[in-house]
């Protein structure tokens, strides 16, 4: 959950222009991500744990910008398909736990932590809660 993922945007400036890219440079910062160059190309990388990129995203789709002129379309789309690759770090442990334990009502406590890497706590804690439904 906790692993920083890097997504690569090649030419982003070109594609969007500086002043969006200052932009989200910002908004970026502010969700705990990195939006930066590639030493000294025109390629940039975006970098951060899933869930904060996940939600650095959805801002974007909500800025007044993007509704404007639609500014941010193609680093929202880049970022949404590397995203997909991604899809076991944007959900929370927890519900991942509960997801696995539904499917498959028999899988063993150290199955569950073979899978998830979680600990073996938060697997009996899932199991107790399972159950009790």
């Amino acid at each position: 959950m906790k692993d920083v993922i890097t997504i690569s945007l090649p030419s982003l400036i070109h594609r969007i222009g500086r002043e969006e890219v200052k932009q989200a440079k910002v908004i970026a910062l502010q969700y705990h991500c990195e939006l930066k160059r590639v030493r000294r190309s025109r390629h940039w990388r975006l970098s951060g744990e899933a869930i904060k990129i996940q939600s650095f995203t959805l801002h974007l789709k909500t800025a007044p910008l993007q509704r404007e002129r639609g500014g941010f379309r193609y680093l929202i789309l880049k970022i949404e398909t590397a995203l997909l690759e991604h899809t076991d770090k944007l959900e929370p442990l927890e519900a991942k736990l509960a997801r696995l334990i539904n499917e498959s009502p028999n899988i063993t406590l150290s199955e569950l932590i073979h899978i998830t890497d979680c600990s073996l706590a938060e697997a009996r804690t899932a199991r107790f809660h399972a159950d009790s439904w």
